[in-house]
């Protein structure tokens, strides 16, 4: 594993990291940031997925999350939203929502992108296992958090690993991808046209599934440009009223889909998991 570059904050270290990912086929890149610590020391862990278009660079440069994780003793880790690579196919039209930079979070079983879009695997089997083998983690506390597809991420692979993450938050997440425009394309493109396989990557149909976990907050701008058509969370309020899962979902009024949004309230979200990791 190469460390592509390191600096200090707040008394923990920040680091981007690289390695050849069987996974994916490809090389990877991902950010860490270890809080400081007593030596010997396991620490609880955020797990952070972007969103379209991003990386781990995003969230490491934007998102407001050190000075609060130092504070409270996480670590933060923030993969890739996908495998990169001059052989890695990408949309055929060059758009935004599928391809590089859009994995969503699944294993893709559709050529040519089964090849390499494997993220799915890569975050909940692979890449916790390298983070495991090199950092001072205590993989009993761990929770997760995502942004708009990262939302997505971080509520499926809650609802698929109940006993893994105590705590799962959202920005914006997409929540009934099956039902959007954003999620129809991608899931069709990596999973083909058997709506029934898409029900897994789909955090309304878990739930309806019977799919649990003791709580979800989510955090919605109400000036958010995809709010009506991509995102939904009237859906997933709907979902969880009937599961009788205790889901926050806080509209705030003025933001948008940006991470001036994220930023503003990610303090609130690390406290949220600090509390639920104990």
């Amino acid at each position: 594993m190469e460390q592509v570059s390191a600096n200090f904050a707040f008394g923990g270290v920040q680091g981007v990291y690289k390695h050849a990912s069987a996974t994916t086929g490809t090389d990877m890149s991902f950010s860490v940031y270890v809080p400081p610590h007593e030596e010997g020391a396991k620490l609880p862990v955020i797990w952070y997925l972007s969103g379209l278009t991003c990386t781990h660079a995003n969230v490491t440069e934007k998102g407001e999350f050190r000075r609060k994780c130092a504070e409270l003793g996480l670590v933060f880790i923030a993969p890739d939203t996908s495998p990169r690579g001059d052989d890695v196919p990408d949309d055929a039209n060059g758009a935004y929502d599928f391809g590089l930079g859009a994995g969503f979070y699944v294993d893709a079983t559709q050529a040519p992108f089964d090849r390499n879009y494997r993220m799915w695997a890569y975050v909940t089997e692979e890449l916790p296992a390298l983070i495991a083998q090199h950092f001072p983690v205590d993989l009993e506390r761990q929770s997760i958090m995502g942004h708009s597809m990262g939302g997505h991420g971080a509520l499926t692979i809650a609802l698929r690993h109940q006993k893994r993450f105590r705590a799962v938050s959202a920005f914006s997440p997409i929540v009934a991808p099956s039902q959007v425009p954003w999620g129809v394309k991608a899931l069709t493109g990596y999973l083909g046209d058997e709506r029934e396989i898409w029900r897994k990557h789909d955090a309304t149909s878990l739930i309806a599934d019977g799919a649990r976990v003791p709580a979800i907050l989510v955090d919605q701008g109400e000036a958010d440009q995809f709010l009506a058509e991509q995102l939904r969370p009237d859906l997933l309020q709907e979902a969880c009223s009937a599961a009788g899962i205790p889901l926050t979902l806080r509209m705030q009024p003025g933001y948008d889909h940006s991470y001036y949004f994220i930023s503003t309230f990610m303090a609130d979200h690390l406290i949220w998991h600090a509390e639920q990791l104990g």
